[in-house]
Formats: structure tokens, C-alpha cells, sequence
């Protein structure tokens, strides 16, 4: 069977940029017998914290697109976000918005693998742990890494968001 197009395009991705997980081994997109749309279901069908759990949440920053992928155990504080990147306005996208800027439906939004490159900030939060688990482009799909690795991956900016 076929990988769904949006896995295999983060699956390319990871490949392409050398990416690899807590262990060093090279990162691989796993399907779940179930979809996950939430870091609580995620981090209990893998076991793990929800902590570990990098949401990909996309924001509308002033028109533009804006990926902030937070630790599942806290919600980001848009205000504080918004005034720290010097935005004057910043609110949740809509699904039409995500998928026209990363090709992937909510609940499934990878940290890569996206039509074009997004201003990406990564929360400070997930630092402390040794691996975390970000989404691979459908609600079923997850892959292990590292912060530093999802800050190098994603070009992203390391910041505080809750």
C-alpha cells in the first residue's frame, strides 16, 4: 500500500535534511492504527509524555502564515506571542488557511513537508526532553525527534510561547 501523499512528502523531507531521532537513528514516519487530533491521544497511543508531544498549530500573523510547534502540555499564549514577535495581529488560522499553506489538514500538520518553507518558532519547553514526537501529515501519522533536530529541520526560532 501506498503512504498518503502528505506522509510520504514529510517522510522526503526528514530524508532530505538528514533528520534523526532521539537514538541517531534516521527519523521515520509511523502510521497509528488510530488518527490523533489531540496531544493527549497522541502521547497515549505512543506511551509517552504529552509533554513530549510537539503540536504544529498555524496562526495568521498579520496575514502571513506562522507555525508554532508547542509542547502538548501547555497552550500557547497568543497575546504574549503576538507582542514578542511584533505582530498586531495573530489568531488561529482556519482550516482553509493551513491546508493552502502546508498542504496538510489540521490535526495532522507536520512540521515540514510543506508546499513552501514557514515562518516557524519552535517552544522552548520541548528542550527538555530527550525525544518528542511531532505529527507527519495525516491525523494517523507521527515521527520521533529531538528539539535541537526540529529547530535544525524547520529553520525554526527557539521561543518561549505559553
Amino acid at each position: 500500500m501506498q503512504p498518503h501523499p502528505n506522509v510520504r512528502a514529510v517522510q522526503d523531507a526528514l530524508a532530505g535534511a538528514g533528520a534523526r531521532d532521539g537514538s541517531g537513528a534516521p527519523c521515520a514516519v509511523r502510521l497509528l492504527p488510530d488518527a490523533v487530533h489531540t496531544a493527549a491521544a497522541a502521547a497515549e497511543a505512543l506511551g509517552v509524555q504529552v509533554g513530549q508531544i510537539a503540536n504544529s498549530l498555524v496562526f495568521e500573523a498579520d496575514g502571513t502564515p506562522l507555525l508554532v510547534l508547542t509542547s502538548g502540555a501547555h497552550r500557547v499564549d497568543v497575546a504574549e506571542l503576538a507582542a514578542s514577535i511584533g505582530v498586531t495581529r495573530l489568531r488561529r488560522a482556519t482550516p482553509e488557511f493551513v491546508r493552502e499553506h502546508t498542504g496538510q489538514p489540521i490535526g495532522g500538520v507536520a512540521p515540514l513537508g510543506h508546499p513552501r518553507p514557514l515562518r516557524t518558532l519552535v517552544d522552548t519547553t520541548l528542550a527538555a526532553y530527550h525525544e518528542i514526537w511531532a505529527a507527519g501529515g495525516v491525523p494517523r501519522a507521527v515521527f520521533p525527534t529531538t528539539y535541537t533536530e526540529l529547530l535544525r529541520v524547520t529553520a525554526g526560532t527557539p521561543a518561549e510561547v505559553a
